[in-house]
């Protein structure tokens, strides 16, 4: 059976551990004493990032965090974005496609974007709001590898916006260096 939270409980804590250690990634996954399994997810979530908040900064949070990116759907939206892309020559292109539009991209100023009318997260469905952006930054590390896999180039993504954290809307900036067009 498909258990979405033992693949998140299990990637959080290579991700931490790959950071810190085994001790380190049982307590932020599991809590003192494995007390965290008796929680429901809307509440491990948030406890689960606390902890994680207590034993690391923000920018190894975040590290930690895109490195926890699960993967669900790569290869449908890889072949999407790969498809865009043969059909562009520039960002502009890639994201003015009716296809590109309805994927949630859009180029503004020369720069890309993905945003997201509903949150994607199916551990985040019955979290009514997130004390920080902390379990978002997974979203960052799934574009990471999507947009680098297709345009075979370093790319960064952006958080800009959360549902979770109280916005209308999930926003990513994208950015490509050198990417491969064609």
């Amino acid at each position: 059976m498909f258990d979405i939270r033992k693949i998140q409980e299990n990637v959080i804590y290579e991700a931490v551990k790959a950071k810190s250690n085994a001790d380190v990634a049982s307590e932020v996954v599991y809590g003192c004493g494995h007390s965290a399994q008796k929680e429901n997810n809307p509440d491990w979530v948030k406890s689960a990032m606390r902890r994680m908040e207590c034993k690391f900064d923000v920018e190894t949070i975040k590290k930690i965090r895109m490195n926890c990116q699960c993967g669900y759907g790569m290869e449908e939206k890889l072949a999407l974005v790969k498809e865009l892309r043969a059909d562009a020559e520039n960002i502009e292109e890639f994201a003015n496609s009716e296809k590109a539009k309805a994927a949630g991209l859009f180029c503004k100023n020369g720069e890309l974007f993905l945003q997201f009318n509903f949150c994607p997260c199916p551990m985040l469905a019955q979290v009514e709001k997130l004390e920080t952006a902390a379990w978002c930054q997974c979203t960052t590390g799934y574009s990471k590898v999507l947009f680098e896999r297709a345009f075979a180039c370093a790319v960064d993504v952006e958080l800009l916006k959360s549902i979770k954290m109280g916005d209308p809307v999930c926003l990513m900036k994208i950015t490509l260096h050198s990417p491969v067009w064609q």
